[in-house]
């Protein structure tokens, strides 16, 4: 999590000239429940680009309704609904993160400083869980065996995989990230170290999602198998 008011007020005190400059987006399918909340939260002055991947529920009009900026991306998958987000943005730097409801934007003004100020290429987000039960077993073991195989493949150590970050828009989309479906942060993770960008991770806590939602990969076993399996294709 964040440290300190006084620590924020010192991070909000480096992004703010810069935050007119940053796209956050959110890659979303039926996540209406979670995004007025959701959207709530982000700092002022930074742009809101929501992705419609299909949803099947009013997403995209609940997002308007909220100021955000609505993209439509009609090939199924989590790399290419993120891939339309960052192609639309016209700012210097973009932020993405789940539109679920179980991360908090305010959160992403300290991983904007990281970059910003030089510390970092690209800035992630690790998952802290607020309580018990927020992060399911089967979800977490996936987690852990991607990093595990990541580690062997690269011998890049980092504790997730990038649930949230923020890195500069060009140099994003010069790593040219193939992946469209949940192989995208892997793909983009081994693709970053490759071109020597300097990763940092920032603790970020992690809530249970927005009642009325449900995880396409954690939701079920189901689901965190074949986003392993969407993992496994990036790392073999």
């Amino acid at each position: 999590m964040i440290g300190s008011q006084q620590q924020l007020s010192r991070t909000l005190s480096i992004v703010e000239p810069m935050v007119r400059r940053c796209d956050v987006i959110f890659p979303c399918k039926d996540e209406a429940a979670a995004i007025p909340a959701l959207l709530a939260h982000v700092p002022a002055g930074f742009g809101i680009i929501v992705v419609d991947n299909g949803s099947i529920d009013d997403t995209a009009e609940v997002a308007k309704r909220c100021g955000a900026r609505v993209v439509y991306e009609s090939v199924a998958g989590y790399g290419a609904a993120v891939q339309a987000g960052v192609e639309a943005s016209g700012a210097d730097y973009v932020a993405i993160m789940d539109g679920d409801g179980s991360m908090d934007p305010r959160e992403i003004t300290g991983l904007l400083d990281a970059v910003v100020v030089g510390r970092a290429t690209m800035a992630m987000g690790r998952r802290r869980p607020v309580g018990a039960g927020v992060w399911p077993w089967h979800a977490r073991a996936g987690n852990a065996l991607v990093l595990w195989w990541l580690r062997r493949r690269t011998g890049l150590l980092v504790r997730d995989i990038a649930p949230m970050r923020v890195c500069r828009r060009e140099e994003l989309l010069a790593l040219d990230v193939r992946d469209r479906r949940f192989g995208y942060p892997v793909e983009l993770l081994v693709k970053a170290q490759a071109a020597g960008w300097v990763l940092t991770e920032v603790d970020i806590s992690y809530r249970p999602r927005a009642a009325g939602t449900r995880s396409k990969v954690s939701g079920s076993v189901r689901g965190t198998v074949r986003a392993a399996r969407d993992f496994a294709r990036v790392l073999l």
